[in-house]
């Protein structure tokens, strides 16, 4: 591993997210509201569609999936930091089907909120901007 940064407990949130929001927008959204330069995210509820991205790491970008059924947020979970100095979440997703079924994937914007609760915590440290890593092609943490 080659970042290391301490944080400490910073403040934390308890979100009920309207109907109908886009589910990412509202999270980054709130972000920038609070001035969250490094936090994580848990999220739990449901949503009315969703857009899904998976990283094609030989072709060195993403794929899109859109998936217009209501669906179950069975966990999701990520991190805050800032990307060209805004507020970008960064969030895997894994949805349940009515069949008991499965999808997961990187949370997109275009995914509709039926009902959802977000725990939000902030993290007292060092600000983490995300920059161009050439080796994966990723908007990773800088160093």
């Amino acid at each position: 591993m080659r970042l290391f940064h301490e944080y400490q407990p910073g403040r934390k949130w308890i979100a009920r997210l309207s109907h109908d929001t886009d589910l990412l927008q509202a999270l980054e959204e709130f972000a920038a509201t609070k001035n969250i330069k490094v936090g994580r995210i848990e999220v739990i509820g449901a949503v009315k569609k969703a857009t899904l991205a998976y990283y094609d790491q030989a072709k060195k970008e993403y794929g899109t999936l859109e998936f217009n059924e209501p669906l179950e947020i069975l966990n999701c979970s990520g991190n805050l930091s800032l990307r060209e100095n805004l507020h970008r979440a960064h969030l895997h997703i894994t949805f349940g089907r009515c069949d008991g079924t499965t999808l997961g994937g990187h949370l997109m914007l275009g995914t509709v909120v039926f009902a959802a609760e977000a725990v939000i915590e902030e993290l007292n440290g060092p600000e983490l901007q995300r920059g161009f890593d050439s080796p994966t092609g990723l908007p990773l943490w800088e160093l």
